[in-house]
């Protein structure tokens, strides 16, 4: 059996669900997801919640007061990166569970603004790690997510789309973002990331969707779209599965 038909049917045999243990379900049950997956209103270049009291406005406070344009375009995210998310993505990234890709994949996919960037975005690139911290994780979270994301919806991705793996490079580990502010994490990645030379005259005049697991400042966003501008792409947008709930 190949490893996409395995991966079919894997996907397809019930479990309990890791939020609740409810069985049988799919790694995360629908009553868990309508609990905690609602669809939000969140703002168009960060992907933040927006609440209920923002009803018919697009932007965050701090994206409609910036003095510079965003590099990214817009933004889409599934989830707040609250509980049960938070554990799951810890499992995603750091414990050897890559599978959550499949189901991440899908929780984007239920929002249309996600299925409208597939749509009219031209390359999808995801967010790189270091060679040494994928030796040591053995997987890119996001190449597993943009992976998940084409295998899921193929009749979502424009005609033209193409995942480029490697069309970002990582140029270096740079200290732990989570202790540092906004504009701290802004400087901490500057110039972090280059487009891979190879790929260039791809990157030119395109609209790149970038795919990424979290989002909090938008720092490493920013400085991947910078990259990929700065090689000649016309437009950067942006898929995560989850937003922090501030900055």
């Amino acid at each position: 059996m190949s490893i996409h038909a395995w991966r079919r049917l894997s996907e397809q045999l019930p479990s309990s669900c890791q939020v609740c243990d409810r069985w049988p379900a799919q790694p995360v049950c629908t009553a868990c997801e309508k609990r905690f997956a609602p669809l939000r209103l969140r703002c168009r270049t960060c992907a933040i919640n927006l609440g209920t009291s923002a009803a018919g406005a697009d932007l965050c406070g701090a994206c409609r007061t910036r003095t510079t344009p965003a590099l990214v375009r817009s933004c889409v995210a599934a989830v707040d990166y609250i509980y049960p998310w938070d554990g799951l993505i810890a499992r995603f990234k750091f414990r050897g569970e890559p599978g959550w890709a499949g189901p991440m994949a899908a929780l984007l996919l239920k929002n249309p603004k996600a299925v409208a960037l597939l749509q009219t975005c031209d390359l999808t690139v995801p967010v790189p790690l270091t060679p040494a911290r994928l030796a040591s994780r053995g997987y890119n979270q996001s190449w597993e997510l943009a992976k998940a994301l084409r295998r899921a919806a193929p009749n979502a991705s424009g005609r033209h789309n193409n995942t480029l793996p490697d069309a970002l490079v990582r140029l270096g580990e740079v200290p732990d973002q989570h202790s540092l502010t906004r504009e701290q994490r802004m400087r901490n990645l500057q110039g972090v990331f280059a487009a891979h030379p190879l790929r260039t005259a791809q990157l030119a005049g395109t609209h790149v969707l970038l795919v990424d697991d979290v989002t909090t400042t938008g720092a490493t966003l920013h400085s991947a779209a910078q990259a990929l501008l700065q090689a000649g792409a016309q437009h950067v947008s942006a898929l995560v599965f989850a937003r922090t709930a501030s900055d």
